[in-house]
């Protein structure tokens, strides 16, 4: 298993643009093959800032992703609202959390 962060600072005025493209765009990034699951995450200070979290099956599935035509277009159409270059990362598990993350009181 693979997990991809990518860090996007957007310009302020680019935001809600942003966020509608990646509403569009989710759903089918969602269906590529080998994709397990895709987040959008918020800085807690920042609003502009953004990262995308994400579970492939391996690093082939992801390189295949990044070599089509929607991550193409779509990176193509995100990087006109960044205010700073993107960061991203690749990660495999080293340790799993057999604890469940949120405890409930009871």
């Amino acid at each position: 298993m693979l997990i991809r962060l990518v860090r996007m600072t957007l310009r302020p005025d680019a935001v809600d643009r942003f966020l509608g493209l990646y509403d569009e765009v989710s759903p089918h990034i969602r269906a590529q093959r080998g994709c397990r699951r895709l987040e959008l995450l918020a800085d807690t200070r920042y609003p502009n800032i953004v990262s995308t979290l994400s579970w492939w099956d391996d690093e082939a599935s992801l390189d295949a992703y990044r070599a089509g035509p929607l991550f193409r277009a779509t990176w193509d159409e995100t990087r006109k609202l960044f205010a700073a270059p993107a960061e991203a990362f690749s990660h495999v598990e080293l340790r799993d959390n057999p604890e469940p993350v949120f405890k409930t009181t009871g």
